[in-house]
């Protein structure tokens, strides 16, 4: 079982902030996680930045709040702590691994997807990242669950 999770993406103000939160509140749910910590980096992390106002909003709107949220660069501290490590696209997954090899996943693993980057992107992209995320993390929360993680 994974106790300790981090979820990385580029900048760590709008898909990983947006994963962190999702998967917290999932994971809130069951009393068997009360032991588990979820955090989130950026590979080129905006270092001391909040979470982007299209990321807080839409979070918001499905009873997240993540305006507490600052970004922070992923390093080999980070790394070492975490039992687990969600990215959102198949490069950072291979570069995560390649710097640092450890329990590497994509956050949509279990279908297939990559969570495309909403960045300075209209409202609709940043809405079909959390659809995304939510569905990744909705999987991760079933896998973590029963303990089947390949």
């Amino acid at each position: 079982m994974f106790n300790r999770i981090l979820v990385v993406c580029t900048g760590n103000i709008c898909r990983s902030p947006m994963g962190e939160g999702l998967l917290r509140k999932a994971l809130s749910s069951n009393l068997d996680s009360q032991d588990k910590v979820v955090i989130s980096a950026g590979l080129s992390a905006l270092v001391g930045f909040p979470a982007d106002e299209q990321a807080q909003r839409i979070m918001k709107e499905h009873g997240v709040d993540i305006s507490e949220h600052r970004a922070r660069q992923l390093d080999i501290g980070l790394i070492n702590w975490a039992e687990l490590i969600l990215v959102m696209e198949r490069e950072q997954k291979l570069v995560v691994e390649s710097d640092f090899p450890s329990a590497v996943f994509r956050i949509g693993k279990w279908r297939g997807f990559d969570v495309p980057d909403p960045y300075h992107q209209s409202v609709e992209m940043f809405e079909l990242a959390y659809d995304l995320i939510e569905k990744g993390v909705s999987d991760w929360e079933f896998k973590l669950g029963e303990g089947a993680i390949k």
